[in-house]
């Protein structure tokens, strides 16, 4: 893979006798969405934490932008992005001087109003933080993850528990950022989420990787693809009918359910990402 913007090697993080990240490796594009995905405790934040200088591996390395996080840190910080899912703001100071706060901080000159305007909280620049409600919060800590205009964005979680408006405006700002050439690291238990985003994800699960690879070829693997057709019986009783795709038989399946079934309804369905991981690990993601 060329012009890694992540390079990961046996990273490894240990707290006392528990191995939260167990010898894992990945490599990130330049301009790739990762989705990094896996339940809570499989060790995403703990990734997170080691790949963004936080914590140092207790072994492997990792490298960033062609910079060793551990002896090229503060050069890596001043690259990357970071919206945690749990906002830590200043909340007495309104979202301008937030802004304006870190911008001085990273000697950045990016202006305040334009990022307020982006995430769509323009008007409310001058209100104290602590009158936003949380999706306009997280809203802010995406305009402040951009304040230094970062060649890698981390985001933890970014639509949890928004409401739709909200969330889709963050999504759209990903996208924007993709567009751009950012990298973008996405640690989050939403299926969903990771699945309209990412150009490729991978599982965690007790601290390893256990799949790597797009969203479509993983549904290819393990998943299956299936008509499920809704039919009206002589009683008046919906049944559910479900043909699976891709076999010798699906043809001849399809025209006798037409033939000889009174047909409501008919929709295509695949695997989804959260049905996979429980095929792979067997756990489900809460």
């Amino acid at each position: 893979m060329s012009n890694l913007a992540i390079n990961a090697e046996n990273l490894t993080y240990q707290y006392g006798d528990l191995t939260a990240v167990n010898a894992i490796n990945f490599q990130v594009a330049e301009g790739e969405i990762l989705g990094f995905l896996g339940p809570n405790g499989a060790g995403k934040s703990t990734t997170v934490k080691m790949l963004t200088g936080q914590l140092l591996p207790k072994s492997g390395q990792a490298t960033l932008l062609g910079m060793d996080i551990v002896k090229q840190t503060k050069q890596i910080q001043a690259k990357i992005g970071i919206c945690f899912e749990n906002t830590n703001l200043y909340e007495e100071m309104s979202a301008l001087d937030n802004l304006k706060l870190f911008a001085r901080l990273y000697g950045s000159s990016a202006s305040a109003e334009v990022l307020l305007d982006r995430v769509g909280l323009n008007g409310r620049g001058k209100d104290k933080v602590q009158t936003y409600s949380k999706g306009m919060k997280q809203r802010l800590m995406v305009a402040r993850a951009l304040i230094n205009e970062p060649r890698i964005l981390f985001l933890d979680e970014p639509t949890d528990g928004l409401d739709p408006v909200s969330s889709e405006t963050i999504r759209n700002i990903i996208k924007e950022e993709q567009a751009k050439g950012t990298t973008v690291f996405l640690t989050t238990h939403d299926m969903l989420e990771a699945d309209k985003l990412s150009n490729r994800v991978a599982f965690i699960n007790q601290g390893k990787i256990v799949a790597l690879d797009t969203p479509h070829k993983l549904k290819q693997k393990y998943g299956k693809r299936a008509i499920m057709a809704e039919v009206e019986m002589a009683d008046g009783r919906l049944e559910t009918r479900e043909i699976t795709l891709d076999e010798a038989n699906t043809g001849t399946a399809v025209a006798d359910l037409f033939a000889k079934e009174k047909v409501v309804t008919l929709h295509s369905e695949e695997a989804t990402l959260e049905d996979i991981f429980i095929q792979i690990t067997g756990r489900s993601l809460t």
